[in-house]
């Protein structure tokens, strides 16, 4: 017998806005779709896994690497619910769509240490986009969880101030070389 939607319950995830240095967020090319689908990496959290460390861990497995700061976490859990056409098929029918804690999280390495061809690869390409770009670029029934997720971070889509890999400007008057 099949669950009703309302019988189904949430699969507990994380997503991550991941910004690079210049602001801008990673987006991913869902590589199991047949439509143009691009999404900010997500996944569920394993038993006895806390929030962050399901982030870190799905981060590594969808984007090659961890090398991250955290800058905020949302205060909430946010959820959506798959499509009629995809209820009782994703997931193996088991939930109804996904409860999930969102990180911001500032990427600190350069670009060639991202490397989508993971064993777990969920992504056929990757991007650096706008904050204002990312909710045309996802899925329908995902885009009121990403309009909650970019007004919680927005203020964060700016250049850093400071990395590591950059050395910091000399003080003001102070002459270089």
């Amino acid at each position: 017998m099949t669950k009703s939607r309302t019988e189904l319950p949430y699969r507990p995830c994380v997503g991550m806005m991941i910004f690079n240095r210049a602001g801008e967020i990673f987006v991913g090319k869902r590589i199991d779709q047949s439509i143009e689908a691009w999404q900010m990496p997500q996944g569920g959290i394993d038993e006895g896994e806390s929030p962050r460390e399901a982030a870190l861990r799905e981060m590594k497995e969808e984007v090659g690497t961890a090398n991250v700061e955290t800058l905020r976490e949302h205060p909430g859990w946010l959820t959506y619910d798959l499509p009629d056409h995809l209820l009782g098929v994703a997931w193996e029918g088991r939930y109804r769509g996904q409860r999930l804690k969102w990180f911001a999280l500032r990427f600190l390495g350069p670009d060639s240490e991202i490397e989508i061809a993971t064993p777990h690869q969920e992504f056929s390409d990757w991007r650096w986009v706008g904050i204002d770009d990312a909710l045309q670029l996802v899925v329908p029934f995902k885009r009121e969880t990403y309009a909650e997720v970019i007004a919680a971070f927005r203020d964060l889509a700016k250049p850093a101030a400071y990395h590591p890999l950059t050395p910091p400007s000399p003080p003001k008057g102070e002459r270089v070389g």
